[in-house]
């Protein structure tokens, strides 16, 4: 298995968005209104997944809070985290699981130049398999901070909030459903999973002008 087509930049994302509109009218519809797609490109590596851990289930304005803190104490490093222990992670903010997360995170002693050359599978399994990574934080770092084209993530609530919208689906997809569905767009399942998100905020928008 190979790594397969990787997003680079916004031509990349383009050819997607075309290849997407020719197979399924509805994300021809879908990009006149939403416009041009954002790359949503990130780093990768240790502090990206800590960022992830950090963000989880509190607002952004709370998670930047810590995650400053954190910066600001050197703690965005397999070395510095390991090396604190939870009880100084907590002093800065994290609560008792998100510590232990963390530190699970930086013990796991995990090779993030290696995943760049990893088959996509591979790279799901190995970060789900550190406590207090999901499979859903594993596909958005795989789409996103290694740029795979062909990644989704059928967990998301907005995405299938954004599917059943476009495709007029009488209720939302539950997450076995949306993956079944997103076959269909592959080899761009992470161009298709952009076009989603973004139709879901124009939607959304829409109904807050009403």
């Amino acid at each position: 298995m190979t790594v397969g087509r990787i997003i680079r930049g916004d031509d990349c994302v383009a050819e997607g968005a075309a290849w997407l509109a020719g197979r399924e009218a509805r994300f021809a519809r879908a990009l006149e209104v939403v416009g041009p797609l954002p790359l949503r490109l990130r780093p990768d590596g240790f502090g990206q997944l800590l960022s992830a851990i950090v963000s989880q289930q509190v607002s952004v304005a709370s998670a930047r809070a810590i995650w400053a803190r954190l910066d600001g104490a050197g703690m965005v490093t397999p070395g510095a985290v390991a090396g604190a222990g939870e009880e100084a992670l907590r002093a800065l903010g994290l609560s008792r699981q998100k510590a232990a997360y963390a530190c699970a995170l930086a013990e796991a002693g995990i090779d993030f130049n290696a995943l760049r050359e990893m088959p996509t599978d591979g790279v799901i399994r190995q970060l789900v398999a550190v406590k207090g990574i999901g499979v859903w934080t594993a596909e958005i770092y795989t789409m996103f901070s290694l740029g795979r084209a062909d990644v989704f993530a059928p967990g998301d609530l907005a995405l299938q909030e954004g599917a059943r919208m476009l495709f007029a689906l009488k209720e939302r997809p539950k997450e076995k459903a949306l993956r079944t569905m997103a076959e269909d767009w592959s080899p761009w399942r992470s161009v298709a999973a952009r076009i989603l998100w973004a139709y879901y905020h124009v939607e959304k928008n829409r109904e807050g002008v009403a």
